[in-house]
């Protein structure tokens, strides 16, 4: 199928964002509402405004489709009501010519054109190279008819999507309660007792000096290789001794190690060290380190710390600067964990959540791949709609 080719500029008008002083900004709905980037983008609709002014620089109205011009360059969204602009967007308002929809589409489908397949080609990109963007442009009545098959085919694949992560979050909330289950349920010879009467917290590094020389090799673990929904973690990297024996963290096999920090405390990063070297691992300075007194099996402590319920907790006892808080020791050694005092029955208990856990992570990883299939699919059929397939 042959069809036209135009410069968007040629059949829309672009405005290039300006931002107002910000003296003139306020909180309060007073004057427009301004928007300086891709902040409160949504799939479709631009989100409400945080911010307002009272200076009015470029403006955008009621359905121009608006881009990000700065990194990430090329997200569009609608306008919902007359806007100010900042230098992060661009307006694009559409003539007779061109159906705005069928204009959203195309850009949606262009996106992928401007950031390459390997990140960013543009770090920003201007007015006059948005009116050069070249745009396949068959008559109204097949632009009205391609916006329709669009339209029906996202709803479809957008309730499959819906479905897939209703699924996907029953899944996970399925496990969760059961760890609730566990942890809230008294049985005959349990007993409840803090975390720090059981557990050493942070183990002296003088045990790493006592059983290594300087010069012998030792495991060494980044924040980034600490799992997430991982209980296992083994140490890749290896240092020796002398070079990781100031501010790091020292840990040893079977120790319960737990991200102390946000958002890595809040994400779940947690893990059971095994097979380091030597016996030895050292690694961020922002772990807690939990060692086993012998009353309690390593593996019984890391479910308790993975529940949602625990993180919940510990995040409303974190303190210092937004971004970098960490979850107050306190918090940590008053915790109180209920245990069957027999270490049999909680490796029975471990044994069960292990099983759970294995087909829980199967049935979440199953649930993802549909997802991002399906956000594939709709890519595809973007991509069929422009070169006149559909």
């Amino acid at each position: 199928m042959t069809w036209q080719t135009k410069k968007l500029g040629e059949v829309c008008d672009v405005i290039a964002g300006q931002s107002p002083e910000g003296k003139y900004y306020n909180k309060i709905c007073k004057g427009l509402p301004f928007y300086q980037g891709k902040k409160e983008f949504t799939e479709k609709f631009i989100g409400e405004p945080k911010i307002w002014t009272t200076r009015i620089t470029k403006e955008a109205e009621k359905n121009d489709i608006l881009m990000s011009v700065r990194a990430p360059v090329g997200p569009i969204n609608f306008a919902t009501q007359k806007i100010c602009i900042g230098r992060g967007l661009a307006a694009i308002r559409t003539s007779k010519e061109i159906d705005v929809i069928f204009l959203f589409y195309f850009l949606k489908n262009f996106e992928s054109e401007i950031i390459g397949n390997h990140g960013a080609v543009f770090n920003s990109i201007n007015k006059k190279q948005i009116e050069e963007i070249q745009i396949p442009l068959p008559s109204l009545s097949i632009q009205t008819r391609i916006v329709k098959i669009l339209d029906e085919a996202f709803a479809e694949i957008e309730t499959a999507k819906k479905n897939a992560e209703r699924n996907l979050r029953n899944a996970k909330e399925l496990f969760e309660s059961y760890l609730q289950e566990i942890f809230n349920s008294k049985g005959d010879e349990w007993e409840e007792k803090k975390l720090g009467d059981i557990f050493q917290i942070k183990p002296s590094k003088k045990e790493a000096k006592e059983k290594l020389k300087d010069n012998d090799l030792v495991s060494f673990l980044p924040m980034a290789d600490l799992g997430i929904s991982q209980k296992d973690v083994i140490a890749k990297q290896e240092r020796k001794l002398k070079e990781v024996s100031g501010s790091y963290t020292y840990f040893a096999n079977e120790d319960v190690l737990l991200a102390k920090i946000t958002p890595c405390f809040e994400n779940g990063k947690l893990g059971i060290v095994r097979n380091l070297k030597n016996g030895i691992g050292f690694g961020s300075s922002e772990y807690i380190v939990f060692r086993s007194k012998g009353e309690v099996v390593p593996d019984y402590l890391y479910y308790f710390l993975a529940r949602n319920q625990f993180k919940k907790e510990g995040a409303k006892r974190m303190s210092g600067a937004v971004g970098h808080k960490r979850v107050s020791k306190g918090f940590i050694e008053e915790s109180i964990l209920l245990f069957p005092k027999s270490l049999t029955t909680q490796k029975q208990i471990v044994a069960k959540l292990d099983a759970l856990s294995a087909s829980t992570r199967k049935l979440e990883k199953n649930y993802q791949r549909k997802i991002d299939d399906l956000g594939e699919l709709k890519k595809s059929v973007l991509k069929k709609a422009f070169e006149g397939e559909l």
